[in-house]
């Protein structure tokens, strides 16, 4: 059975909205765009960042998109390969906050996604 990403972004609005119902005070995330082509991906991100910031709300976000990470987030932590332990800690703070899909025009963008590339470890 083939889903279009239209259901799919749907089941990802339904399944947070369940998450929220409960009142939860932090939130976690595995992966949230992880199922979605590149546009509808950024449309959940902008979603889920305005419900978050609307919420007042904390998310911990698990996602090898490092893209994803610096738009959305305001601290991405890079783990080691097994056993996976902090590397490094990078506090990402743009010009101006925004939705993530403003956050990627950025200048500070690059910047960021240069700096964590080179710091990820590519020996798999």
């Amino acid at each position: 059975m083939k889903i279009n990403k239209k259901c799919l972004y749907y089941i990802q609005a339904v399944s947070l909205i369940r998450t929220l119902a409960i009142k939860p005070d932090i939130l976690l995330l595995d992966e949230p765009t992880s199922a979605l082509d590149y546009q509808t991906g950024l449309l959940v991100s902008d979603d889920l960042y305005k419900i978050i910031k609307n919420e007042n709300k904390s998310a911990i976000m698990v996602t090898h998109d490092i893209g994803t990470a610096i738009s959305m987030a305001d601290r991405v932590i890079v783990l080691t390969n097994r056993p996976g332990r902090i590397k490094s800690i990078y506090e990402i703070k743009f010009e101006k906050e925004g939705c993530p899909t403003e956050n990627r025009k950025d200048k500070m963008f690059a910047y960021y996604y240069e700096k964590i590339w080179k710091d990820i470890d590519h020996n798999v």
